[in-house]
């Protein structure tokens, strides 16, 4: 299926598209996670990795210091400066892995970046592949990095989230213990109230907002990037140097 699935109940299907943002990207055969809510099983119950693999320490760090907080709507986490001259939204959801491959490719350009006060990075945080997969790890793992928002540990968790996605999509991975497992690695985020949130499952009003908002903001599939309202299209959502060379031609320092 295309980066940008569509939300109708249609069959997922593969597209090549092209891209000329990098030399040597003319051409990325891509797929990514359609939004239809469709029935599905999912492994149960599985650990995404027998340890939680933890982020580089330089990487870490950068992260630690970018502040995160709730937009006026109540559904976008804001990361960064709210005024910076620069906005990079993403809409995404934990268990896509498309969505963990362009993390991988953008996150850390995103976060120096938003270091630097040169851009704030937008998230929505779509919960639909639960629907589709069956199982509930979207939705935990969207409700955990809530309740790491409310920890002051956002931007970490968010990143840790993706670190240590399940290797398939299928495999409902983000239980309650994983998560907290992962979470005992975010220096400050463990907590009586944390551990409560996650197994209590405290923000699962607010996750289904965001997965409403997904819906409303007329992105038809996850990773959906947008730099400065701009759709990033061709694949540079999956390539460091593309997407690099993409904020750079946005003013963006990469």
């Amino acid at each position: 299926m295309p980066a940008t699935a569509r939300l109708s109940r249609q069959p997922r299907r593969r597209q090549v598209l092209a891209g000329s943002f990098a030399a040597g990207l003319l051409a990325v055969t891509l797929v990514g996670c359609g939004g239809a809510d469709a029935p599905g099983s999912a492994a149960a119950g599985s650990a995404a990795t027998a340890t939680p693999r933890t982020l580089p320490a330089a990487e870490a760090t950068t992260l630690s210091q970018l502040p995160a907080r709730l937009a006026a709507d109540g559904t976008t986490v804001l990361v960064g400066d709210p005024d910076a001259r620069h906005t990079v939204r993403v809409y995404a959801d934990f268990r896509c892995p498309y969505c963990a491959k362009s993390e991988a490719a953008t996150g850390e350009l995103l976060a120096s970046a938003a270091a630097r006060g040169e851009v704030r990075i937008e998230y929505t945080l779509a919960s639909f592949l639960d629907g589709r997969l069956g199982g509930s790890g979207s939705v935990k793992a969207a409700n955990a990095a809530r309740a790491a928002l409310e920890a002051g540990r956002f931007a970490e968790f968010h990143a840790a989230l993706f670190a240590n996605q399940p290797a398939e999509e299928s495999d409902d991975a983000f239980t309650d213990r994983f998560l907290l497992d992962l979470a005992s690695g975010v220096p400050g985020l463990r907590s009586d109230g944390f551990d409560r949130a996650v197994e209590g499952v405290t923000y699962r009003d607010w996750v289904g907002q965001a997965q409403d908002a997904f819906r409303a903001s007329g992105a038809t599939g996850t990773p959906t990037v947008l730099v400065d309202g701009e759709k990033v299209a061709g694949g540079a959502q999956y390539d460091r140097a593309a997407f690099a060379e993409l904020l750079e031609r946005a003013g963006i320092p990469a």
